[in-house]
């Protein structure tokens, strides 16, 4: 079984429209709701592949009923946790050519108290868990080192910790030596210090992060593709997408087909790159399911031209937001 654990969830609102004109009178042509955050998208992408799941989310009000309603009506074993602030909710306006403009609110603080049940309830669950994954941005009072102190006690008890998070959550994170990180390109950019663009750059970023720390990096570069270090090396592939209609959630997926490979016995890598690209076709929030994802259109370069030059095609679309 995989947990995922988001401090903090949303209700993801996401309206199509034919352009998006500031200060003017725009009719949606289609709408969709889902439940949000980026664990809680990893659960959904699980699921809808048939792999267990739990999301444990912290829950409050009449949005966060909904969300575990929405949850729960996907087959995910959630564990909500009440706590005293309010769960957010986000909107995403989606334009024909994939552009998206996200405006996310901030979301309720969680106390010390709050904190110390939703980390109790992870806890529980990690108990018969091969994953525990943490992501998603940090809600007001909560300490950046909320990861990095989860991850050594999931370490202690022998389950492998995931992280996918930004800024300074992310370095402390890397101390506790988790087993995977998936950083985007702009999270790259800010750990390192240093611009990212060309594949060798993100390479050389990601091998920092695993000499910090980490023990694997999948590193999503939007329409790029993604590179995948560990101590072996790296490896680089892509999955290309024509008329993508949406990249929210895309890396979530990309990192849910990751983990489903050690599932299933497929090459993560292939995993990770066809799920994300499937993620890009649908609308919204929507996660892949088996009949979304084509392998065939994956391609892993075993030799890789780093000095290849990225597109920036991830910032241009909105591609991986932190959530």
């Amino acid at each position: 079984m995989i947990v995922t654990v988001t401090l903090n969830p949303s209700l993801d609102r996401t309206i199509e429209v034919a352009r998006l004109v500031r200060g003017a009178l725009v009719r949606a042509t289609g709408t969709r709701l889902d439940p949000g955050g980026k664990g809680v998208n990893v659960a959904r992408a699980l699921a809808a592949h048939g792999i267990r799941s739990c999301a444990v989310v912290p829950r409050s009000g009449a949005v966060g009923d909904e969300l575990v309603a929405l949850l729960s009506a996907e087959g995910i074993d959630v564990r909500a946790v009440p706590v005293t602030g309010q769960t957010r909710s986000n909107v995403s306006l989606v334009e024909p050519d994939g552009t998206v403009t996200k405006i996310n609110e901030p979301g309720g603080p969680l106390t010390e108290a709050d904190l110390r049940d939703v980390i109790s309830a992870v806890l529980s669950a990690a108990e018969r868990a091969d994953w525990v994954v943490a992501s998603g941005s940090l809600p007001p009072g909560v300490p950046d080192t909320v990861y990095a102190e989860l991850g050594r006690r999931l370490t202690g008890l022998g389950v492998r910790f995931a992280v996918d998070t930004s800024g300074a959550a992310l370095r402390a994170a890397l101390a506790a030596g988790p087993a995977l990180v998936k950083p985007n390109r702009d999270e790259l950019a800010e750990a390192s210090g240093s611009t990212i663009e060309t594949l060798a750059d993100a390479a050389r970023a990601a091998k920092a992060m695993v000499a910090a720390g980490a023990r694997t990096v999948l590193a999503s570069l939007g329409a790029d593709g993604a590179v995948l270090v560990d101590e072996q090396g790296a490896r680089y592939g892509e999955s290309p997408v024509k008329g993508g209609r949406s990249s929210v959630g895309a890396g979530d997926a990309m990192l849910a087909g990751y983990l489903a490979a050690g599932v299933t016995g497929g090459d993560a890598l292939t995993e990770a790159l066809s799920w994300g690209a499937a993620a890009v076709r649908l609308p919204g929030s929507r996660m892949p399911g088996p009949a979304d994802v084509d392998r065939s259109l994956v391609r892993i370069q075993g030799t890789p031209d780093f000095s290849r030059s990225l597109s920036g095609q991830d910032r241009v679309h909105g591609m991986e937001q932190i959530q």
